[in-house]
């Protein structure tokens, strides 16, 4: 169900877009407005600062994919599929962004995680719960698959499911480096190499 079209949320809206193609430090207030079609007099009305903006154009992203987590990984059906259907999803959804806009945006938690690993502490700890929240979603998933033998059950651990994160997120990264989503193909089957799965 779509927000209604306020201007604090148009505001929220045009932050998350510009800023997984542009980054944090580029953008100022005065272009988030232009972009929202929001007065900039009006934006303190809504947000304390940039940071507080920021805040919640993460939390409207995560919003939005958080759905994709929680359906695939609570799903019926074996936990390495569940888990391979999550991973295609993200995958797509990069794919999809480049044949729409002709560039891959890549993932902006990991895109501001990066920019902002010394500064905006308010944006970076909501970063980290984000994190934490996909490598607990992961990490049950692990479990799962380890109690169908798929695989070794020292593997279904949070650190795994760390790396399961990271592994995605990186390929995720080089995909925009590249502007080339097929460098996500290999997602899946290292993927596997990372769980020691026996399928």
């Amino acid at each position: 169900m779509g927000r209604t079209s306020t201007a604090r949320d148009r505001l929220i809206d045009a932050t998350g877009e510009l800023m997984q193609r542009r980054g944090y430090s580029s953008l100022g207030v005065a272009e988030i407005c232009a972009k929202a079609e929001v007065k900039k007099g009006s934006f303190y009305h809504f947000f304390e600062s940039k940071q507080a903006l920021t805040v919640e154009a993460v939390n409207a992203y995560w919003n939005a994919e958080r759905s994709y987590w929680t359906t695939e990984l609570t799903a019926t059906g074996p936990a390495l599929d569940r888990l391979r259907r999550l991973l295609d999803t993200m995958a797509q959804l990069q794919r999809r962004i480049k044949e729409t806009s002709g560039t891959v945006d890549g993932c902006l938690l990991g895109n501001l995680a990066l920019e902002l690993s010394t500064q905006e502490p308010a944006v970076q700890a909501r970063l980290e719960e984000i994190f934490d929240e996909q490598i607990a979603l992961v990490a049950a998933t692990l479990n799962g698959a380890a109690d169908e033998g798929t695989i070794p059950r020292e593997r279904a651990t949070a650190a795994t499911a760390r790396a399961v994160v990271a592994h995605l997120e990186g390929l995720v990264m080089f995909a925009k480096l590249k502007n080339d989503p097929t460098v996500l193909d290999d997602l899946w089957p290292h993927t596997l190499l990372l769980l020691g799965a026996a399928c």
